[in-house]
Order: C-alpha cells, then sequence, then structure tokens
C-alpha cells in the first residue's frame, strides 16, 4: 500500500495544476498522502492519477492540469528493420536510404507540416561526422523535408540514437524550437569498427587512460571474471533474448514500430539486382538453445565466456553478445501543450536522464550505477519501474545489471534484445525508445514507468520516459576493438 501511495504522489507532482487551477472539491493534497493522511478517500485519489494518465497515454485531447503544458511528450516513433551487417536484408542499402524511411514515417504518423521540424539530431558512431553528417541531410532531402530544416549528428557512441532523442527533448524544454527529431542510424556494412589510429605513450602512465583501449570484448570478459558472471548464465540470457524476440515477432507486436524500406539485394555473385521490402529484423533466431551455444569457443580469451563474431557450428551463428547490425531509427518530439491542442497521441513523457562513468575496464556495469540515478531525478525508485530496455551489449554485462539492481526477469528486455536483434550502433537507443514505448502503450494503465539504459565505450547510462518512461546511460571510455566480426555477436 505504502508503494502505491507513493508512485501516486510521484505522479501528481509531475501533474499537479499551477494555483489558479480549481482544485477538486474534497480532493487529498499531495502533503496529506505523503504523511500517510487522507487513507479513507484513497480511491478518489487513484481514480484522479488513473484519468491523468489515460489522457498522457491516449492522448486525449481533455484539458490537462496547466503546468504539464510544457512536458516533453513523444508523439511518434518507428524504427526500420535490425539487420545483420554484411549479409542482411540492408547490406547492400545506403545509409542514407536506411534512414529516410523513418524520418518520412514520423511526419506521416503525425501529419506535421515537415517545415514545422525545428531540427533533426541523429545519432551515429562509426562513419566520420561530416561524411554522416551530409548523408543524414540527403536523407531528409528524400523523406520530403525542405532546406529549411537544419540537421546534425551526435555520437555518445552506443547510445548515439538515445542522446539524440534527449538533445531535442532538451533544446524544446530551453524554448529552442517546437517541434524536434531524434533519430539513430548505423550501417555496419558500409563502415568498420576502427581503433585510435595514434596512440600518445603517455597512455601507459594511467590505468585508466590504457583501459580505454581495451576491446570491448575484453571488458565483457572482465566484468565476467570480477562479478562472477557465468558461461551458463550468458548463454542462457541469448537463449532468453532469442526466445522472447521471435515470440514478439510471431505475434505481430513489432509490426506497429517497423516502417518497411523497399530496397534490392544483390546477388553476391552474378551482380543481379532484386528488389525487395524489408520489414522484419534478420537476425532473431528461435532455434536458439543451450546446447549449441555451449560448442562455441570464447572469442577474446581463452579461458573466457564471451563468444562473439562468426563461428558456424550446424550452420548456426550462436553468440552470447549482440550482433553487428545495420538500422535506424527516430522519435518526434514536442510539448504536450501543442500535442493535445493538434490532438495527436502522447507515447511517452520526457522525465529524467543520467549519464554517469565507471571503470573503463569494466565499461558494461553502467546502466547498473545509471539507473537508480535516472529514476532519483524522476523522483521514483528503482522498484517503481514497470519495464525495462537495457542494451543487450555483451550478455555478461547485461546478467550483471539485472542482477545488481534485483530486477524482475519479467520486467526486462520482454520482447528480446539486442543478443537477437542486433546492436547497429547509432541506432540502437532509437529503436529501443519505440520499442519500450509501443510495449507500454499495449500495457495501459498496469505499465505507467520505463527506462531505457546502455553502456557505450566510455561508460554512462541514458534517459528517462514517464509513460511515463524514464532512460538513462553509462559511459566508460572503453575503445571498439578492431575485430570485425569479433566484436558483437549473433546470439541466435
Amino acid at each position: 500500500m505504502e508503494k502505491a501511495i507513493n508512485r501516486q504522489r510521484v505522479l501528481l507532482e509531475h501533474l499537479r495544476p499551477s494555483s489558479s487551477t480549481p482544485s477538486r472539491k474534497n480532493e487529498p493534497s499531495l502533503s496529506g498522502l505523503a504523511k500517510g493522511k487522507f487513507l479513507p478517500q484513497l480511491p478518489s485519489f487513484l481514480a484522479l492519477a488513473s484519468e491523468q494518465a489515460s489522457i498522457c497515454l491516449a492522448g486525449n485531447s481533455a484539458t490537462s492540469p496547466a503546468d504539464s503544458g510544457d512536458d516533453i511528450v513523444v508523439v511518434a516513433a518507428c524504427r526500420t528493420a535490425i539487420c545483420k551487417a554484411k549479409r542482411g536484408g540492408f547490406k547492400d542499402t545506403l545509409p542514407d536510404d536506411i534512414l529516410a524511411p523513418v524520418l518520412k514515417e514520423l511526419i506521416k504518423k503525425t501529419n506535421i507540416d515537415p517545415s514545422e521540424i525545428g531540427d533533426i539530431v541523429v545519432g551515429t558512431v562509426l562513419a566520420p561526422g561530416s561524411q554522416r553528417a551530409i548523408e543524414c541531410r540527403m536523407a531528409a532531402f528524400y523523406a520530403g523535408f525542405p532546406d529549411t530544416v537544419p540537421i546534425r549528428t551526435v555520437n555518445r557512441q552506443c547510445s548515439s540514437g538515445l542522446q539524440a532523442v534527449v538533445d531535442v527533448a532538451v533544446a524544446i524544454r530551453a524554448g529552442l524550437y517546437d517541434i524536434g527529431i531524434g533519430a539513430g542510424l548505423e550501417s555496419m556494412t558500409t563502415d568498420n569498427i576502427a581503433g585510435v589510429a595514434t596512440v600518445n605513450p603517455k597512455v601507459h602512465i594511467l590505468s585508466q587512460a590504457r583501459d580505454c583501449l581495451l576491446p570491448m570484448g575484453i571488458t565483457s570478459e572482465n566484468v565476467a571474471k570480477r562479478y562472477g558472471i557465468t558461461r551458463q548464465e550468458q548463454d542462457q540470457a541469448a537463449v532468453e533474448s532469442h526466445r522472447r524476440a521471435a515470440a514478439a515477432r510471431a505475434s505481430g507486436k513489432f509490426i506497429e514500430e517497423i516502417v518497411p524500406v523497399s530496397t534490392k539485394i544483390v546477388h553476391p555473385k552474378t551482380g543481379e539486382e532484386k528488389p525487395v521490402i524489408i520489414s522484419e529484423d534478420d537476425g532473431i533466431r528461435p532455434e536458439t538453445n543451450m546446447q549449441s551455444l555451449a560448442k562455441l569457443r570464447p572469442a577474446f580469451t581463452k579461458d573466457g565466456s564471451t563468444t562473439a563474431g562468426i563461428q558456424i557450428v550446424t550452420s548456426l551463428w550462436n553468440l552470447n553478445a549482440s550482433q553487428v547490425s545495420d538500422g535506424a531509427g527516430g522519435a518526434l518530439l514536442m510539448k504536450r501543450s501543442l500535442a493535445m491542442k493538434r490532438g495527436l497521441p502522447i507515447l511517452g513523457v520526457f522525465r529524467s536522464f543520467a549519464a554517469v562513468g565507471v571503470e573503463p575496464g569494466v565499461m558494461g556495469i553502467g546502466p547498473a550505477v545509471a539507473i537508480p540515478i535516472a529514476a532519483k531525478r524522476a523522483g521514483l525508485e528503482v522498484a517503481d519501474i514497470d519495464l525495462f530496455e537495457i542494451n543487450e551489449a555483451f550478455a555478461s554485462q547485461y546478467v550483471y545489471c539485472r542482477k545488481k539492481l534485483n530486477l524482475d526477469p519479467k520486467k526486462v528486455n520482454v520482447n528480446g534484445g539486442a543478443m537477437a536483434f542486433g546492436h547497429p550502433l547509432g541506432a540502437t537507443g532509437a529503436r529501443c525508445v519505440a520499442t519500450l514505448l509501443y510495449e507500454m502503450k499495449r500495457r495501459g494503465q498496469d505499465c505507467r514507468y520505463g527506462v531505457i539504459s546502455m553502456c557505450i565505450d566510455q561508460a554512462w547510462g541514458l534517459l528517462p520516459f514517464l509513460k511515463e518512461a524514464i532512460i538513462s546511460y553509462e559511459l566508460c571510455n572503453a575503445k571498439m576493438g578492431n575485430y570485425k566480426n569479433l566484436l558483437s555477436k549473433d546470439a541466435q
């Protein structure tokens, strides 16, 4: 009961009317509730909270409390399918042709005039910044945006897509513009993972600086060894990720969030081009099992437990780290007052954000540090969160974070994660926004708070939405190892 009371108190703090707004007769006050008073009136108090939440979830045009009009909300979100790099559905598709359908779909979903967009921010990692910025501008033109709409890229490694959404939310809150798009894009078919070209000789003076150059696979092994995450636990997480993703795909859960992309597949030998429509994630392997995973050799150390890269065993690619992939995603944001004025649905409300640093040598533990901070900034406890999207960069760090925070497995990555979908670095954060918010929408009033969190090669934690959904990410400064196919996993 105490927990329920606190949840409603937090919600009403966000929705509380200004002093000029007439209050309901005999309505229990927040201060009274916090002190444990008005318990006989609790049903009416809960009813009020439920009403406000339904407005938020359904995008109801009814009048909302005056001071909630400044909330930053997501009114549309979508993504492409996530495809295996160099051999999947987007292997012959240029990056700008992957992003353009996402930008176009966001406009279609909201019926907004493209000229009204104040800025487009795209998270992306591997391509040189100036080159990718040009490709993103081209994508905007392909999607029908006029040349008056600016665009820029942001690189915060694996959380770049999420950082793009945060940047747009902050800019709208600051009054820089009214409507913006935060997106993410990565073509790991086109762009390769590379290390630092020239290493400063001083790097050996400080262990933290030296550890920034560790391949991420080694940091995964460090997490497993330091925190006792077994190979069996990691393999089981991979199996479950694929099982959940396969079930979600089979039930049609991803249809609402995926925008089909018309493209081509080129035959590697004949050069023949075949027109295709890519509308399903192609990295998901429902046949993944513990027996096939157990046959795989560790990828980074002889006695390790992280399996990554392409390891063919009975024609299957089964790994306990994320796959290298191609894909894009995005979200359109504005203030709640504008969304309600236009009658647009409100998928989520931006509430808080946290980026924290951890040791570079164990970069994957970031979500375990960042999530509690992001939750606290939203006035919540971790136990208040209904759904979590934690990026499965490696099974070791994913399992550690889940155990450290004592999370109910039934609340985490309920539709699978990067070990099944893949991890197109700059796009994953934006993909998680769409996946989380549509799942929260399906669950309705039983699901109020959601968190997105991920580790990056510098160690931090993500951003929050309040379904309300919350997001957080971790930063650790470990370099992306130049392992080509050995960095991430095909967790099939």
